[in-house]
């Protein structure tokens, strides 16, 4: 069973979309129809190149408006067919994608359309082609895998069969079982692609919005399982209409597609009690620590900082320049050195989030996971945490429970710190800033990987643009992490973006248990906060029914306040951002499962009035 990819998925000429499937690994392509036309390529310069890649040419795709037509458009189809067929004949490709007729010439009589298929496939055999029939989810007549079947079956020749195509299948809401009633020999292809569920009509929501398995919100794994169940053990190929992938590096698309698919198919393996092929998807306990690269003309004003947040330095490393600061459950590794990964990623990012560390349930099946999925590692000095790199090049450090138990001991000679506080529960979330062609192949890095789901995307309000904010978590809450992406140049993702040359965590909350008191501590150790407008004060006093107590409060230290249908509250504040790159934010939850997100446009417009070039910006 290979990794195929249409080249409609791929941004690029022809030749650029076959050098970025080739060099992903892929063992096979559909080559779509316009892209060959607009190739000056002949169809035997096509098939040398496919052969010097080492792909094979496994569909041909599309033929469209066929069936049920009169004449002379009957006449112009079989003849339209035919020369598809001598193109394949040179391209060695013996099958190809039939669409469910939109034409409004067509015909709805059903024993015309089996006719109509039954002379296509005696024209197809003598081509040695195989015919595979897909239902369009804006089909005219047909639009259902099922009545495909149906036809399928009343053809009942041996050049004709049906295609699934998961997006026209899911997005009309067909039960995955209803392929159980298909026979394998008779299924020809099977085409793949997620998508987030949007209200729309299916034509537009396909050609803008599908994306690659682990990107959005259909049940492919169900899908998929559906289809192997049966005995399929054809292709699995990626056919992606999206506005971001024609604009992205084919490459990169490329490579999150052999990902998507390996990961798809596990997942399915496992859903029917299939031997897997690779280790399940890694279980986070937690956010063990977050690692700063730090510049050496910063060191005094980001320890200031850290010591106005409540950290303070409870251990130096025995043989680095790097120290541990501490607050509770949170942990942050300083890293001063000259040398090394750290020093290479601040002279890049300046100084900046550049690792976190995760403690997983089993350290060596996280990374073997992380192997079959071509997720790179970076060379770690510590065998009990190996490194994976992550967004913008930053690492995601691995610890199992065992390793996390004693590396702070082993590492760093610890010592006591009269002036720590100990009120953070927990990291509570990190967030990260990333391009636009970044934003769905990061979802996709975190779901491959680790056994996390996300929340339903939200649109935040910057004062000078639109930010789309992806959260991924796990089930207990332990992990948390929000993507952020925009391409309005002046909102603050985007601003991120420029001042830290490149993707990066933006921000990172700490869970505490009674905010009001951890604002009044900070505020005694001048750490500067985000101010909130009174109106906003007024407005969530009478909108959430505050007493006068609760909200002078929120007043008095800059709180911001969310509750969920349930009455579950949340209560965050910010610091200033460092240097306009990274700030904190102190978060108390109270079954409240969310990040405050109707709060984030009071956030952004405050940030926005720091925009001055001063270090507090």
């Amino acid at each position: 069973m290979i990794n195929a990819i249409a080249t409609v998925s791929l941004s690029g000429t022809l030749e650029d979309k076959l050098l970025a499937a080739a060099g992903a690994g892929f063992a096979g392509v559909e080559i779509f129809d316009t892209d060959f036309l607009a190739s000056p390529l002949s169809a035997r310069e096509v098939r040398a190149l496919l052969d010097e890649l080492g792909l094979d040419c496994v569909l041909y795709q599309p033929l469209r408006d066929f069936e049920g037509l009169p004449d002379p458009h009957r006449a112009r189809a079989f003849a339209r067919a035919r020369q598809k067929f001598e193109v394949m004949r040179e391209l060695r490709c013996d099958r190809i994608l039939l669409c469910s007729s939109c034409s409004p010439l067509a015909s709805p009589d059903r024993a015309r359309i089996v006719a109509d298929f039954r002379e296509l496939a005696d024209v197809a055999a003598e081509y040695g082609v195989t015919v595979g029939y897909e239902a369009l989810a804006w089909g005219l007549h047909v639009y259902d895998h099922r009545q495909v079947w149906e036809i399928v079956r009343e053809v009942d020749h041996p050049n004709f069969g049906i295609l699934l195509d998961s997006f026209h299948s899911l997005a009309r809401g067909i039960p995955s079982e209803s392929i159980r009633q298909i026979t394998p020999d008779k299924l020809v292809f099977v085409q793949l692609a997620d998508a987030p569920l949007l209200d729309m009509g299916h034509l537009y929501w396909s050609r803008h919005f599908r994306n690659l398995p682990g990107q959005g919100n259909f049940d492919l794994t169900g899908y998929v399982a559906e289809i192997l169940r049966i005995g399929y053990n054809g292709p699995l190929s990626l056919e992606i209409f999206n506005d971001r992938f024609r604009a992205n590096s084919a490459p990169m698309v490329a490579r999150d597609g052999v990902r998507a698919l390996d990961a798809l198919r596990d997942a399915a393996f496992r859903a029917i009690g299939r031997p897997a092929t690779m280790p399940a998807r890694a279980a986070i306990d937690r956010i063990e620590f977050v690692e700063f690269a730090v510049l050496d003309g910063d060191r005094a004003e980001l320890t200031a900082m850290l010591h106005a947040a409540g950290f303070a330095c409870v251990g130096r490393h025995r043989s680095k320049a790097v120290e541990l600061w501490r607050n509770g459950a949170a942990n942050f590794v300083l890293n001063f050195a000259e040398e090394g990964f750290a020093a290479a990623y601040g002279l890049t990012h300046g100084t900046a989030i550049c690792a976190i560390g995760l403690v997983v349930a089993d350290g060596a099946a996280t990374m073997a996971r992380a192997d079959a999925l071509g997720i790179e590692r970076q060379a770690s000095d510590l065998p009990a945490m190996p490194a994976l790199r992550g967004v913008a090049g930053s690492l995601v450090y691995v610890l199992d429970r065992e390793a996390a138990r004693t590396i702070w001991a082993d590492e760093f000679v610890l010592e006591p710190a009269a002036d720590l506080l100990r009120d953070v529960v927990a990291i509570d979330h990190l967030a990260a800033a990333v391009s636009n062609d970044e934003f769905l192949s990061w979802q996709l890095y975190w779901r491959a990987l680790f056994d996390v789901d996300v929340q339903t995307p939200q649109d935040v309000i910057d004062p000078n643009g639109l930010v789309q904010s992806q959260a991924v978590q796990n089930k207990s809450g332990t992990f948390r992490l929000t993507l952020n992406s925009t391409d309005a140049r002046e909102a603050l993702s985007s601003r991120f973006l420029s001042q830290s040359f490149g993707a990066g965590f933006q921000h990172l909350a700490l869970r505490v248990r009674d905010l009001a008191s951890a604002a009044g501590l900070r505020e005694t150790r001048g750490m500067e906060r985000l101010p909130v407008p009174a109106n906003y004060q007024d407005d969530v006093a009478a909108r959430f029914g505050l007493d006068p107590t609760a909200s002078a409060e929120l007043r008095d230290h800059d709180l911001l306040i969310d509750e969920d249908g349930a009455g579950r509250r949340y209560r965050q504040f910010y610091s200033r951002a460092f240097h306009r790159t990274f700030f904190f934010e102190f978060v108390e939850r109270d079954g409240y499962e969310g990040y405050g997100a109707p709060n984030a446009q009071i956030r952004l417009a405050a940030q926005s009035r720091f925009r001055p070039a001063t270090s507090a910006n």
